[in-house]
């Protein structure tokens, strides 16, 4: 090779490279303003995902279903402690999970402790644990179970109508549905679970966290 061409060996380095450089300022720029963000920067003002994700159904809340897209839950009338009537929309701006259950339910009878141990320790302006009796006995049957079992923690609800069953398309007793400030359904878990434990503590907290 002759020294001529040896020498045109750096000149042409420097003219591809100068080519790629151009090639990647081009690949940056827009209309408008010429300007444009590379991705990792356009990410980084993404709005950030739901707080509650399917990663937090794992241990005691393996069975808890996230809802992939939230809608607003049914208004239904139900009965509180102290007579006349509310409904859910006394909660908005709260996270809520209601739960529903019935006097002759078994396995209710061994989750209400767990729920009123869950709102006892987390139980806030911001959270409740909203259980409703659905249940055609009415309140003072309801109010006598709580008792029985342990769970004064919770405020006393009843649904003697049982329209909640179909309203929520509830397959059975308990169901428990998480909801979110906005009156919404995060997701739901049928069956009875472990409410006072850290993989549903961590849920809640989790729900508490999105704004």
């Amino acid at each position: 090779m002759s020294e001529k061409a040896r020498n045109l060996k750096p000149a042409l380095l420097v003219v591809a490279l100068a080519a790629i450089a151009a090639a990647f300022g081009v690949y940056l720029k827009g209309e408008g303003d010429g300007k444009v963000e590379p991705a990792a920067t356009q990410a980084s003002t993404a709005a950030p995902q739901n707080a509650v994700t399917k990663v937090l159904s794992t241990g005691t809340m393996t069975a808890f279903v996230v809802k992939a897209d939230r809608k607003p839950v049914p208004e239904i009338a139900f009965l509180p402690e102290n007579g006349g009537e509310t409904s859910l929309k006394a909660w908005k701006g709260r996270v809520v999970l209601v739960n529903l259950w019935a006097t002759w339910c078994a396995p209710c009878r061994e989750e209400m402790p767990s729920l009123a141990k869950l709102q006892t320790e987390m139980g806030s302006p911001e959270f409740e644990v909203v259980a409703i009796a659905v249940d055609r006995k009415g309140l003072e049957a309801s109010g006598k179970f709580l008792k029985e079992v342990g769970a004064t923690a919770l405020k006393l609800y009843a649904d003697p109508s049982t329209e909640m069953l179909g309203k929520f398309q509830a397959v059975g007793l308990p169901s428990s549905i998480l909801i979110d400030r906005e009156g919404r359904e995060i997701g739901r878990l049928a069956g009875p679970a472990e409410w006072d434990s850290p993989d549903a503590k961590a849920l809640i907290k989790a729900a508490l966290a999105e704004k």
